[in-house]
């Protein structure tokens, strides 16, 4: 029943396609009629628009000829400044019409292959047909569909492609179920079939001169191993079969100049090659990545040797072709244990070197010259990076990177830089587990090792990046690209000072813990004022040095609060000797440089709480810094230690903070900053707050007494020095007006 239902729905369906099709085929037949007499004007129209021709011709010839030299000159003008960019500017907009245009298509001989899979399974499942059988309909059915494609050529190019495609996939996966689930025939018998399929649709592609076509070929050829494995791994049987189809791919990319071929066997080849690597390095499959590597780079070359030009497709498939072979061929002298391992870099270099001098005998310094001198360069760095024995994909790939960037830079061409964008995040996480290397081993040596010596190379691609970074703020850029390139750069410098911070760290790591702190706190001050010292030559905005400075003041209060009390603490109890205080003292040559040269030609001050935040710091910092030397010179144990700091804190704190209060105000007076002032007066509260409310219970009565006189005489003093210093505040201005009002 259910099959006579089916039956009628099939027939139903047919009868109304066919009418559809008969009424579509008349409303293109009165297209066409109503076209001709739109485009056909009568006898005297036709006349009369030739002798108007004529006549225009006879009377201003010149003057015509000379607009029309003009406009073509500002077209011409007008193009070259737009660059290669503009050319480039769509490259996956035939990729978007295509399937626009297709993807009825697609799915419909999708739909198609699954409802004809279907029929087959339900046929099996009544036992309708034998397993032999089963295989012949599929066979007949592709056959099939590629005879209708064949018919359908001539009208309906694009159509006809994606339906002999289709008909290609039955075959490819005809012959793989008959291989793998009916055992119809051997491995060898399937392999020939599915390389007769492919042969086949080859020769179909080129007749049909479809590139379409071609592609699905390519995808059914490079599938038809895995379709037909065993689960055995024969790469030798493997990879002559790959070379033959890239063989096959290279001639017909060269008779028909399809560069998306090319890609495809680069993409299906790439990956073969290294899953042959990663499975069972050996000798053997070196020969096959150097054969590729020249098919490749026959193909990349192409245009290159025909008509002197490199397209962008060109250009990342040479940077691809290059370190993707350098990256399997090195892995495989590495796990092999083979010397030397820098051989396969300086080959290809010494490649690219040739091409890069036939640019400069011919005094051409153009795109091609940038790329080649690109390529040298990169290569040479990988070989170097190679010889001191850093880890293999961090180094490539980081170089990789700069590699992009710089063509991006030279050729404008943007998905260069979508590449940069795609790779930068696989180095970072490369470099993570680079620096894993430093947990769990303890014998390397300074800076000579291969951790550390492999993040150089990093560093020194994300300086490179960033110097190429730095001019795109003159371009114009959406807010997703700003927002991609400032997570770059923060990411960038926060590598160098990881990098820089393991080091340190790594190499004190058996000294206290107090010290490691020291250090590292000491180290990240530093580096911040390096970047804030070379804030112009880094083009650093203006809120990113206000963080900085935020950061500075904040890690300053951090080392001298808390990591020196425990700096105090080992010296005391004899685990560090006491010079290791004065090396933490070396912090405040940036904390007063950037104080007093950097902050007041800076915008940090453009908001009031910034005043209190380095004053705050300024306070606590130079407190600490007095306590602690109070400590270590008073006390002989940690013991003793208890009772000095409370001495301290109870006698010589409130002068301390008087004092700095006093300069405070100072300060906010003859520079006329209010702030200041508010930050004097506020200092004075707490220091007379904290003396009265607490300190003079705790003093005897000499203590008491001599605390009172000294902070008296101070408050005096000071408020001596603020009359006086308003007096002269007050006589320079008078004077000023009365200079004012003797000129009227």
């Amino acid at each position: 029943m259910n099959e006579f239902v089916a039956a009628i729905i099939f027939i139903i369906i047919f009868i109304i396609f066919n009418n559809l099709n008969t009424k579509i085929r008349k409303l293109e037949k009165e297209i066409s009629d109503l076209n001709d007499k739109i485009n056909t004007p009568p006898l005297a129209q036709t006349e009369a628009i030739h002798k108007k021709a004529t006549t225009e011709e006879t009377f201003i010839p010149q003057q015509e000829e000379s607009h029309q030299v003009y406009h073509e000159k500002i077209k011409n003008s007008e193009e070259s400044e737009k660059g290669p960019t503009s050319l480039q500017k769509d490259w996956l907009t035939p990729v978007s019409d295509f399937l626009k245009q297709n993807i009825l298509t697609i799915i419909g001989i999708f739909t198609l292959v699954l409802g004809i899979g279907y029929f087959v399974k339900y046929a099996i499942d009544k036992n309708w047909i034998g397993e032999a059988a089963r295989a012949g309909i599929g066979f007949c059915t592709g056959a099939g569909i590629i005879i209708t494609g064949h018919f359908l050529r001539k009208n309906y190019p694009a159509f006809s492609s994606i339906i002999t495609g289709g008909g290609i996939a039955v075959l490819y996966f005809t012959a793989t179920i008959a291989f793998r689930e009916y055992h119809l025939f051997t491995q060898n018998t399937a392999f020939i079939i599915t390389a007769l399929i492919t042969a086949a649709s080859i020769i179909l592609s080129y007749y049909y001169k479809s590139e379409v076509l071609i592609i699905f070929s390519l995808i059914g050829g490079f599938a038809a191993p895995l379709m037909i494995s065993s689960g055995q791994s024969n790469y030798l049987f493997l990879f002559i079969y790959i070379t033959l189809l890239n063989t096959g791919m290279l001639a017909a990319s060269f008779l028909q100049h399809w560069k998306s071929v090319g890609w495809t066997a680069y993409i299906f080849t790439t990956g073969y090659l290294l899953l042959w690597t990663n499975e069972s390095p050996e000798l053997l499959s070196i020969t096959f990545y150097l054969i590729s590597y020249v098919i490749f780079y026959i193909f990349a070359l192409h245009d290159y040797f025909r008509k002197n030009i490199l397209a962008t497709s060109d250009i990342l498939i040479l940077a691809l072709a290059n370190f993707s072979s350098i990256l399997g061929l090195l892995y495989i002298f590495d796990t092999l244990k083979y010397e030397p391992q820098i051989i396969f870099p300086l080959i290809f270099a010494a490649v690219n070197t040739v091409l890069l001098f036939r640019e400069y005998t011919r005094k051409s310094f153009g795109i091609t010259y940038s790329v080649f001198a690109g390529l040298v360069t990169s290569l040479i760095t990988v070989a170097i990076a190679i010889q001191f024995k850093t880890h293999l994909i961090t180094s490539i790939w980081a170089i990789e990177t700069t590699l992009l960037l710089f063509i991006w830079k030279k050729t404008g061409h943007k998905i260069f830089k979508i590449f940069f964008y795609i790779l930068f995040p696989f180095v970072m996480i490369a470099q993570l587990i680079t620096w894993t290397a430093y947990f769990g081993t303890k014998d390397f040596n300074i800076i000579f090792n291969a951790p550390f010596i492999t993040s150089s190379f990093t560093i020194i691609s994300i300086i490179i990046n960033l110097y190429l970074l730095r001019n795109t703020a003159k371009e114009p850029q959406g807010k997703d690209r700003n927002f991609f390139e400032d997570l770059i750069t923060v990411v960038s410098y926060g590598v160098i000072y990881i990098t820089f911070l393991l080091e340190i760290t790594y190499q004190i790591s058996e000294m206290p813990w107090s010290a490691i702190t020291s250090t590292g706190l000491l180290f990240s001050i530093y580096y911040i004022f390096v970047l804030l010292l070379f804030r112009k030559l880094l083009s650093l905005r203006n809120d990113v040095q206000n963080i900085l400075i935020y950061l500075f003041y904040f890690l300053i209060v951090i080392n001298t609060s808390v990591s020196t009390l425990s700096l105090v603490a080992d010296i005391l109890t004899k685990k560090l000797h006491v010079s290791f205080y004065f090396f933490h003292l070396f912090q405040w040559i940036p904390f007063l440089y950037i104080g007093y040269r950097i902050i007041p030609s800076s915008t940090f001050h453009k908001q009031w709480i910034s005043y209190w935040i380095q004053s705050l710091a300024i306070i606590i910092s130079v407190s600490c810094e007095l306590h602690h030397s109070y400590i270590l010179m008073t006390s002989s144990d940690l013991s003793h230690s208890y009772t000095a700091s409370a001495h301290f804190n109870i006698l010589y704190l409130p002068v301390i903070w008087t004092i700095l209060a006093s300069l405070f105000i100072y300060t906010g007076l003859k520079k006329n900053i209010q702030e200041y002032n508010k930050i004097g007066f506020a200092l004075i509260g707490v220091m007379v707050l904290k003396l009265y409310g607490y300190d003079v219970w705790q003093m005897d009565n000499i203590s008491r007494i001599s605390a009172f006189i000294v902070l008296g005489v101070i408050l005096l003093l000071s408020s001596f020095t603020f009359q006086r210093l308003k007096n002269m505040i007050r006589n320079m201005v008078d004077k000023k007006d009365k200079t004012e009002e003797s000129k009227d």
